[in-house]
């Protein structure tokens, strides 16, 4: 039985996770790149004198936080999907794969609060598909005499 279909949607989730993982290291670059930093924080001084310092490195830190914990929430959601994709190629373990997917993509939205959806979505209707499509049953042989 060709799982063509729970391929695709597996492979656009984890696309789109990747995508993620990308913006995540972005955050972390941008946060820890001191000379856009301080320039950033310099304005905002000009144009909002009533924030202060302190304030701006609790932001800081919570972007790396954030950024960090994006990374390794969307890395271990791809490499979820590619085992998955290996346990559906050849039909070998579709009702587990169907499963992970599932989790996955319940997991990472719930964690996130939403963010993780669009990635979910695909990972969903994958995990469903693997759990609801059967093997054709096999064709009796009928003999005519």
């Amino acid at each position: 039985m060709s799982r063509t279909g729970e391929i695709v949607l597996t492979v656009i989730g984890a696309l789109i996770y990747g995508f993620f993982t990308v913006v995540g290291g972005f955050m972390v670059w941008l946060f820890n790149n001191e000379a856009i930093w301080n320039q950033a924080s310099e304005e905002i001084s000009q144009q909002q004198p009533e924030v202060a310092s302190g304030d701006m490195e609790a932001v800081t830190e919570m972007f790396q936080g954030s950024g960090w914990f994006l990374i390794i929430l969307t890395l271990i959601s791809v490499i979820l999907g590619i085992v998955c994709i290996v346990f559906m190629k050849g039909n070998k373990k579709p009702k587990a794969a169907g499963i992970i997917l599932i989790v996955t993509a319940v997991l990472s939205t719930l964690i996130t609060f939403g963010g993780m959806i669009f990635g979910g979505v695909f990972y969903l209707i994958a995990g469903i598909m693997c759990l609801a499509r059967k093997a054709p049953a096999p064709a009796a042989h009928e003999t005519v005499e």
